[in-house]
């Protein structure tokens, strides 16, 4: 095997693709149990196995493309979140532990047999953990990107719960239901941020980090128009930039939300913010 050009020799074993793989120990060992099929304690029994000609081929050209960058969960096309393993893609960002914060949040504030709208679901992430841990609530999530509802869908069911799926620009296809809570985990990366050009961010979709603006204003429109379908009582949570809680709770604030807070991520960022609507 060269580490120069990252190729992989057919015959080769895992233990000596485990020694001189040129990316770090851990993604090796994912990559390798993408392509082998085997588990991480069967990469450490079976660590004399060698690789078939379309094995190594295939880890050679995985290889290739982690050194160019392309996050691990492209290259395997799953990612866990709150115990649940989800199918992505690059038509969807890929889930992140720091989001699971706005899952637990939302779990608390859902009332027994409650509604809730997902906005901007993506893989689904969010609604299907919620509902997971929650099958007493009804879920609907929504997504204005068709390839994104296609994955959302198959990771329902490949998670087995139900969850209702809208193709929907924000609210235009929310008619008139009302809920019992709304999550959504927007774009709020400002234009011209250097992270977008930076990292897993470089392969993700460009118009699920950032909303081209300041990157508030997918935010000033869930919270200004939330009030219209959230129940008298319910709550309203969205996660935001590190930098951004400040802005969110005075938005929430200005539009009549009760309660408003924010809540710490394990980081200590403050990464949700939320409030309540009390109809008048």
């Amino acid at each position: 095997m060269s580490l120069k050009d990252a190729s992989v020799a057919a015959g080769t074993t895992i233990a000596a693709i485990m020694q001189r793989a040129p990316v770090a120990q851990l993604e090796a060992r994912i990559l390798l149990g993408h392509v082998t099929q085997l588990s991480r304690v069967q990469l450490i029994t079976q660590s004399e196995r060698a690789l078939t000609a379309d094995e190594a081929q295939q880890l050679s050209q995985l290889f290739v493309r982690r050194l160019a960058g392309e996050p691990i969960a492209y290259l395997t096309g799953e990612r866990e979140f709150f115990g649940l393993s989800f199918k992505v893609s690059p038509a969807v960002l890929i889930p992140r532990p720091d989001t699971e914060l706005l899952v637990e949040l939302a779990i608390q504030h859902l009332p027994p047999q409650g509604r809730a709208l997902d906005m901007g679901t993506g893989s689904g992430a969010i609604a299907i953990a919620l509902v997971h841990a929650r099958p007493d609530a009804g879920i609907t999530a929504l997504d204005v990107s068709a390839e994104a509802l296609v994955i959302a869908t198959d990771n329902a069911s490949k998670n087995h719960v139900q969850v209702e799926f809208l193709r929907s620009d924000w609210f235009s296809a929310v008619n008139t239901q009302h809920f019992d809570l709304i999550v959504s985990n927007p774009p709020y990366i400002v234009q011209g941020d250097p992270h977008l050009s930076e990292g897993d961010l470089r392969f993700e979709p460009v118009d699920a980090l950032t909303d081209h603006g300041n990157g508030l204003s997918d935010l000033h429109t869930i919270t200004s128009g939330a009030r219209q379908y959230l129940a008298s009582g319910a709550w309203l949570l969205m996660e935001h930039g590190y930098d951004q809680a400040a802005a969110v709770r005075e938005m929430l604030s200005a539009h009549g939300y009760a309660e408003v807070q924010s809540w710490r991520d394990l980081a200590g960022i403050e990464r949700v913010s939320g409030g309540r609507y009390d109809a008048a």
